[in-house]
């Protein structure tokens, strides 16, 4: 960035008679309200050379200086008339951001004093620790890289259009009121981004989520080992001479903290690793992931075992790491069992799995430079949950490494359940390329992988993590894979709905037909189906109602819901609506509720009644409805929103 491009300006003491005062509480309450957005902010227009660390320290720094010291005028640009944008608090905060993060980009001069935002923060600090947002995928790597190539100027306008909404006038009046010089230049350089910006939303990009890891121990330790020693020594020499006997004190036999361990220093060791027979599964009474075998042609390298290993125990700054939520992140206990290790298209990789977890370690083949380590978490996996884990993705495509009971594998489009499923070739256990579901854009297909085995067939889909999610259709508490002729019809107007789900730490979603519903005005006949995606943590279920209409391809969530045992095994019932507009141009309120509803009720904006559990009554457009259900037992329920 060209230090020119953004010449300093202070903030206004004053404004003229249009523009609002904005007092300090009034700062501040807008401040608090979107911190997130406003750090997420800085975080994006910072130069990328400080690194992910310093990043997520100054991106909060900044953002927490921004108050003013007492009142002032904040110019509103005129487009802002509703929500934050309306808020001249929030309008002057964000100011103060994008120019402050401007600043942090200008080069130190000599002779010059440098600013407050081109030093390193002196808070927040964390001692010990680096803080760094959560991996994203390629898509976001790639627009970190395009964004990292770009100017400070440039970088704010391209967040400041995709993230916040402004038209390039607005943008303009802002980048301006920041002290950029050349505003054009910078728009005419953040053009062509317009297709990345639903990413700038992703977790890679938010300062607010966290991951933690050690600093660089083996320096820390260097420089700290005479003052450790010494504090060691003293601890005891204090518990010896105080506590009666030879214990410990309060921890009895424990040995000190700073003692080896024999199991974390085993679990280093390549030599240890556990490796199970080729035929094990044939006869064990588990079909899980701790009879799969170690296949791979690198599996004899101690050294690619050794590194992945050293990474899993403790990932270097430069390594990129993602974990499913509800994941743990640390090292492993004890020696774990080698799943994988082998050549993945320009990769090397090794799988390996400590009875909780399933880890990918994977490198370029010509270096260790831009290592990744994945995390998902598969405990609990039966035959059906431990079917296939993803070797690798690359260029929308991706493998999988199948389980040794697999005999068969195939891609399918759920969109076209007619369709022939079309084999894939296994060898050693994986699978050739495939084309993943597709994730931006129109939905026009929704790719599945589809496995055989000796008892049947189930189909997977990848949602983003290591291990693909299960697909069933039927009643909760006795569902069965998606795989037949009537299971693929159900799945194929609510397939691009899984998109909704990706990177949740998904296990299985289920689609259940709960109802049918004829409409009004003679136009034929609607399926009501209910989606529910189950996790491998136990917890942050995802629910969707959705309605489908005769004609036309795609499902509508007509309401959701997360954390709720509707639509589960537990608690079978689900009741949700709609606003619908008949081919005659009339509104209904149509709601449909599951088996054994006698009777529902819409109350508020559109009120109305009926026995059983079907609902149509006439509406207007933009009305809001409450919808209450009666169970044959005489239990409430209420509608998903």
């Amino acid at each position: 960035m060209q230090s020119q491009d953004v010449a300093p300006r202070p903030a206004p003491a004053s404004g003229s008679a249009a523009d609002p005062v904005v007092d300090v509480e009034q700062a501040e309450a807008a401040l608090v309200e979107h911190y997130p957005r406003l750090v997420r902010l800085a975080y994006l227009v910072l130069p990328p050379g400080l690194g992910r660390g310093r990043r997520v320290l100054t991106a909060h720094a900044l953002t927490q200086r921004a108050l003013p010291r007492g009142r002032t005028a904040a110019p509103v640009i005129p487009a802002q008339s509703a929500g934050r944008e309306g808020d001249p608090g929030y309008t002057f905060v964000r100011l103060q951001v994008v120019r402050t993060a401007l600043e942090a980009g200008l080069p130190l001069r000599r002779r010059a004093w440098p600013k407050r935002s081109q030093l390193p923060p002196l808070l927040p600090q964390v001692w010990g620790l680096r803080l760094f947002p959560r991996s994203g995928g390629a898509d976001e790597l790639a627009l970190d890289q395009r964004l990292s190539a770009m100017s400070g100027p440039a970088r704010a306008a391209c967040v400041l259009r995709g993230l916040e909404k402004l038209p390039d006038g607005d943008v303009r009046e802002l980048l301006t009121a920041a002290g950029v010089t050349d505003v054009d230049a910078a728009l005419d350089e953040a053009a062509g981004t317009e297709d990345a910006y639903a990413l700038l939303d992703s977790p890679e990009f938010d300062p607010c989520s966290l991951q933690a890891r050690p600093t660089d121990l083996m320096r820390r330790r260097q420089h700290m080992k005479a003052a450790l020693a010494a504090a060691a020594a003293v601890a005891v020499c204090g518990a010896l001479l105080g506590l009666p006997g030879d214990g410990w004190g309060p921890d009895g036999a424990a040995a000190p903290p700073y003692a080896q361990n024999p199991a974390a220093r085993a679990a280093l060791d390549p030599a240890l690793l556990l490796k199970v027979p080729a035929a094990a599964w044939e006869s064990s009474a588990r079909t899980d992931f701790s009879v799969w075998p170690a296949r791979g042609d690198l599996t004899g390298d101690s050294d690619l075992l050794r590194r992945a290993l050293a990474v899993w125990a403790r990932p270097g700054e430069n390594v990129q790491v993602s974990a499913t939520p509800g994941t743990p992140s640390g090292g492993p206990s004890g020696p774990p069992q080698l799943l994988y290790a082998g050549t993945v298209d320009n990769a090397r990789v090794v799988l390996l799995y400590d009875g909780l977890r399933i880890v990918r370690y994977a490198e370029p083949r010509d270096g260790t430079k831009g290592a990744a380590l994945d995390f998902a978490r598969v405990d609990g996996a039966d035959r059906a949950g431990a079917g296939a884990v993803v070797l690798g993705r690359a260029d929308g495509n991706i493998r999988y490494l199948t389980a040794p009971w697999v005999t068969k594998a195939a891609e399918r489009d759920l969109l076209k359940p007619g369709s022939n499923a079309l084999g894939l070739p296994l060898s050693g256990g994986a699978t050739s390329p495939m084309p993943g579901p597709v994730q931006n854009g129109a939905c026009t297909s929704w790719n599945v992988l589809q496995l055989t085995d000796a008892s049947g067939t189930r189909l997977l889909t990848d949602l983003g993590e290591l291990v693909p999610a299960r697909l069933t259709t039927g009643r909760p508490g006795s569902v069965k894979d998606a795989s037949g002729a009537g299971a693929l019809r159900t799945w194929a107007p609510y397939a691009c709905s899984l998109g909704a789900m990706r990177s949740s730490g998904v296990r299985g979603v289920n689609a259940w037909a709960y109802a049918s519903q004829p409409l009004p005005d003679a136009s034929g006949t609607a399926d009501w189906v209910c989606t529910r995606a189950e996790t491998w943590q136990g917890g942050g279920e995802r629910v969707l109602a959705q309605f489908h209409t005769p004609g036309s391809k795609y499902g509508a969530v007509a309401a959701k819901a997360e954390n709720v045992p509707a639509c589960g095994a537990k608690d079978p019932q689900v009741l949700a609506g709609v606003l619908w507009k008949s081919a005659a141009g009339s509104w209904y309120l149509l709601a449909a509720g599951s088996r054994g509803t006698s009777s529902i009720s819409a109350t508020g904006g559109v009120r109305g009644s009926a026995r059983g559990n079907l609902l149509a009554v006439k509406a207007r457009q933009g009305g809001r409805a409450e919808l209450k259900g009666t169970l044959e037992d005489g239990r409430a329920v209420s509608g998903l929103r």
